[in-house]
């Protein structure tokens, strides 16, 4: 077994409880980790034999362009469809961050992990 990870992907999206969130927009930072087996590929050197963390990154931009009031929702959103598209991985951790939230005071993130 293995893991297949993409950190720090940034996006500007429209997420949030308020609708000014969702109009205005925010940056936000997905982390995923995919647990899978990697010994196929580590012999075979094909891409299909492994996950395919540009198509990790699609689903990810994809979900990221839906609006969505929680980062529970993006997050798991994202474990969904990933797992949709590889059934045989293992656990899947995405982290989600809002940079710099609208919370009153200076905070570089706020976040949530979800496994699925």
């Amino acid at each position: 077994m293995g893991i297949v990870s993409l950190e720090g992907v940034e996006f500007y999206a429209f997420h949030g409880v308020y609708e000014e969130e969702r109009q205005i927009g925010n940056r936000f930072s997905v982390d995923i980790h995919i647990e899978t087996d990697l010994e196929k590929a580590g012999h075979s050197d094909d891409l299909t034999d492994t996950v395919d963390y540009e198509r990790v990154y699609l689903i990810m931009a994809g979900v990221m362009e839906n609006s969505s009031h929680l980062l529970e929702n993006i997050a798991g959103n994202i474990i969904r469809e990933v797992r949709q598209a590889y059934p045989s991985v293992g656990e899947i951790t995405v982290k989600v961050s809002k940079l710099q939230p609208p919370i009153g005071a200076i905070c570089r993130s706020a976040s949530i992990t979800m496994k699925g």
